[in-house]
């Protein structure tokens, strides 16, 4: 199994991965996603791998169940993955473009500044985007999003009781997938990267609609972002001889050079940014 702590490479990566794709978000029509917004989503990419460096794995137990099961023999197929990710990555794209109709709003992400009622443990009172990403979770979770090997909640201490029966997942990932969780880091780059570039400066006082297309946004970066310890999974089980000897001699560069498709992302990079790949 691998297990390769997370380093400060994977994410100085995150300012380096589409540099060439920046550039002037002034004067473009609200409607449009411009290529600094679209090599954002590739900065995903470059999270997405922090979660597969975390883990290569074994196959071990994930979720005990008492009701039913779920066969996931296919989830490691490349092709299934491939197409997942595809899938992910639109979704992503759409979900930035709704959001850059709404101006920045600040208020939405300032304790105090809509009076929600909602406190952290400290007593601190949630930002309007924490109330309503806590109040989400909180049905989500009774239907059992969370118990989903490829879902990790932003608030998983307030996760509640479900109301379906639990599902037994076919075993597929090791026991330490469930503790890889970049929810903070995620809600991070949201904040101070994704939303100042695809948003004007101001307020419009659509503080409502701003925060569901942001929570909507956080739950679609969250899953493209995780689903990285599946394609570490099929990647090492496709040759596992490989990856057990950088294991053993923990060599983390070279493990995240094996996994990384430096061809595949750059053509992504450019399919999004609208440039010619040469």
């Amino acid at each position: 199994m691998l297990h390769v702590a997370l380093n400060g490479w994977q994410f100085s990566a995150v300012s380096q991965s589409c540099s060439c794709l920046r550039s002037s978000c002034l004067q473009r029509p609200r409607t449009v996603l411009p290529s600094i917004d679209r090599s954002l989503v590739c900065k995903t990419q470059c999270l997405s791998h922090s979660a597969v460096g975390l883990q290569v794995a074994m196959p071990h137990s994930l979720t005990p169940s008492v009701a039913a099961s779920a066969d996931l023999s296919s989830a490691l197929a490349l092709d299934n993955i491939r197409q997942t990710l595809i899938r992910q990555e639109d979704t992503i794209i759409f979900l930035l473009i709704e959001r850059a109709q709404f101006a920045r709003n600040s208020p939405v992400y300032e304790a105090d500044a809509v009076p929600v009622p909602a406190f952290d443990s400290s007593g601190k009172r949630y930002s309007l985007l924490e109330y309503l990403l806590l109040e989400t979770e909180q049905i989500h979770g009774k239907i059992r999003r969370y118990t989903s090997p490829d879902e990790q909640a932003f608030y998983p201490d307030h996760v509640p009781q479900l109301v379906l029966p639990s599902i037994q997942y076919e075993q597929v990932l090791a026991s330490c997938a469930e503790t890889i969780n970049l929810n903070n880091l995620i809600m991070d780059l949201y904040l101070q990267e994704l939303v100042p570039g695809i948003t004007e400066p101001g307020d419009d006082n659509n503080y409502g609609s701003a925060a569901m297309q942001d929570v909507l946004c956080l739950q679609a970066l969250s899953k493209r972002i995780h689903y990285g310890k599946f394609v570490a999974e099929a990647k090492f089980r496709a040759d596992p001889e490989q990856y057990q000897k950088l294991i053993t001699n923990r060599d983390q560069d070279a493990i995240m050079q094996t996994l990384t498709s430096i061809d595949v992302e750059k053509k992504v990079c450019c399919v999004l940014a609208a440039l010619p790949c040469t």
